[in-house]
């Protein structure tokens, strides 16, 4: 007999790795990295509108990555410099709406935003 996999609508993982996301800031990212591990691993078996939480954090990886790197590269002429505090304040609200939105039992407003 196959067992089936059933949904869980467990909002504490989103919530762990939205914090792990916002250590980040301060913990030289390693948090980041192993929140979107947690993501990948935990997003099959969530309820729909869960799985658009893991989503939107998985994104937020993403192209926050990017966003560093972009920052990272332009640092070399100074001006990367101005963009590192742009970024932190950029996954901080992402997250923070994020928290938001998963307290409220709805999915996050705009999964598919690369802002907020």
């Amino acid at each position: 007999m196959t067992q089936k996999s059933i949904p869980r609508d467990d909002i504490r993982t989103p919530q762990i790795i939205y914090a792990l996301y916002l250590a980040g800031i301060v913990t030289a990212n390693i948090t980041l990295l192993i929140g979107v591990i947690i993501a990948y691993v935990y997003r099959k078996e969530a309820a729909p509108w869960l799985q658009q939480h893991y989503r939107y954090l998985i994104r937020t990886f993403w192209i926050g990555t990017l966003y560093a790197c972009i920052a990272f590269l332009l640092s070399i002429v100074i001006v990367g410099t101005l963009l590192w505090p742009l970024l932190a304040v950029w996954l901080g609200v992402r997250c923070l709406l994020g928290w938001i939105d998963i307290r409220k039992g709805q999915p996050p407003a705009r999964p598919a935003s690369w802002l907020w």
